[in-house]
């Protein structure tokens, strides 16, 4: 090393030595942008391509379908390569789970979903402990059936899975799952926003079960309702969804400090949600700018 190499090198090494440590920490991105297209689906039912088409325009790169509006999955995959997008994962019903699972994988297939997501347990069916036997029971076969596929199963909550069950002697049903479930055979796709709504921690779930997390919804608020544990089993949400739900980076959740763990939660994919937003091309322009520039 000549003189004034060591010298600029050494330059270098103490102007990084003078930054913050979040400075020098926040050097990730997420490099494609992906939206649930729930957010858009009174316009996915009457313009399918159209709308796929505009989200594309937007910057995203991956989107995750809640239903196919009729449309063939040899169709889907057309729109989805004409617009240089991907669909990694798609939601679907418990039903579809019990009942339809080989012709879901083959149409996951021809899609390009690497992942299906369940991302309901109806009300009916959460309280009492044969309920839950049968619900890990569903999960873990549906989940040895698509890793034979190459494809991961998936779960995906809301605010009721963080309040004490008593069939299941008062554990939160979001424990029971990660706890009961094969860990290979069933993974997470965390809604951020609804765990939030629920007090808990994203972060504590990631360092708790390091790599069960390759998905997450990016959903934010402007507030948050203070809800006793025992009370989220009934809180209704469309009051706070008309009001307060919002675009990410436009609400009142910390998601550099989530974003921070992506690599300890083995997350993989970043999907924005608005369950009912009033102008959605405006929400997802707004997201789609955060999400695209914020670093962690």
């Amino acid at each position: 090393m000549n003189r004034r190499t060591f010298i600029e090198s050494s330059i270098a090494t103490g102007i990084l030595a003078s930054l913050p440590t979040s400075t020098l920490a926040a050097t990730h991105q997420i490099s494609k942008v992906g939206v649930q297209l729930y957010t858009v689906r009174d316009l996915m039912k009457t313009d399918f391509a159209g709308t796929i088409g505009h989200v594309a325009s937007i910057g995203y790169k991956e989107v995750e379908f809640a239903g196919y509006y009729d449309h063939s999955p040899k169709d889907v995959r057309a729109v989805l390569d004409k617009n240089g997008l991907t669909a990694p994962s798609c939601h679907v019903s418990m039903d579809i789970v019990e009942n339809h699972w080989p012709e879901t994988l083959d149409a996951a297939h021809t899609i390009g979903h690497t992942y299906i997501v369940c991302p309901w347990i109806d009300e009916k069916d959460r309280h009492s402990a044969d309920a839950w036997k049968h619900i890990i029971e569903t999960f873990n076969k549906a989940g040895e059936a698509s890793k034979k596929a190459s494809i991961q199963f998936a779960y995906h909550n809301h605010w009721w899975e963080f309040g004490p069950e008593p069939a299941l002697g008062g554990k939160l049903p979001y424990d029971y799952l990660l706890e009961s479930t094969d860990p290979k055979l069933v993974k997470m796709e965390m809604d951020l926003g609804w765990a939030n709504i629920a007090g808990q921690d994203p972060v504590a779930y990631f360092k708790k079960y390091p790599g069960r997390f390759p998905l997450v919804h990016v959903k934010d608020f402007k507030s948050l309702p203070k809800v006793a544990p025992d009370q989220l089993a009934s809180f209704k949400a469309d009051d706070l969804i008309a009001t307060d739900m919002t675009a990410p980076g436009s609400g009142i959740i910390d998601w550099k400090r989530i974003f921070a763990h992506s690599d300890e939660a083995g997350l993989k994919h970043y999907f924005l949600e608005h369950d009912q937003p009033k102008d959605p091309w405006a929400t997802l322009t707004d997201g789609y700018e955060y999400l695209s520039t914020v670093r962690f």
